[in-house]
């Protein structure tokens, strides 16, 4: 399949294509990141945020195959080496064992802001491509970051 065949110009969608990669490599970060907070989580608040991250890092898997997905329905490869996440991501590893919780909180909504961030860019990136599918793609996945950013921050006693 390419765009040509859903519409939609390949010049056009291209730097979307691009933004769609680079969104999934930060997408895998934050993933494992979920991850590595979901088994390392220690303290009072261990059921707690062992059950959201769990949830977020559910969320997460489902999103990254979407992402991907999408990627082939506009026509290019998604990529699928650890290498090209790491190198790609803005987002960076960390090492979940033995942090604090709220630590692992800051670091869930540190990722989060800056995945909001780059789904501000694929918004304006697909509009102007004419991408209405991967617009709405990305406009869902935002808002469940917001409303959970606006959950953790709570939960954290942030504004």
């Amino acid at each position: 399949m390419n765009a040509k065949e859903i519409s939609l110009d390949e010049k056009a969608v291209k730097p979307v294509v691009d933004m769609l990669n680079d969104y999934l490599a930060n997408y895998h970060i934050h993933y494992q990141k979920l991850r590595g907070c979901h088994w390392n989580i220690k303290g009072q608040n261990f059921f707690t945020l062992h059950l959201k991250f769990e949830e977020l890092y559910t969320n997460a898997q489902l999103t990254i195959d979407e992402i991907a997905e999408r990627v082939l329905t506009l026509g290019k490869p998604p990529h699928s080496r650890f290498a090209d996440y790491i190198k790609e991501s803005v987002i960076k590893e960390i090492d979940t064992i033995g942090m604090n919780d709220m630590l692992m909180v800051e670091a869930v909504l540190d990722d989060m802001s800056k995945l909001i961030e780059i789904e501000r860019e694929l918004l304006k990136a697909t509009d102007e491509a004419g991408d209405d599918g991967s617009n709405d793609m990305v406009n869902r996945f935002m808002q469940f970051k917001e409303k959970t950013t606006w959950m953790l921050r709570s939960f954290a006693g942030k504004k």
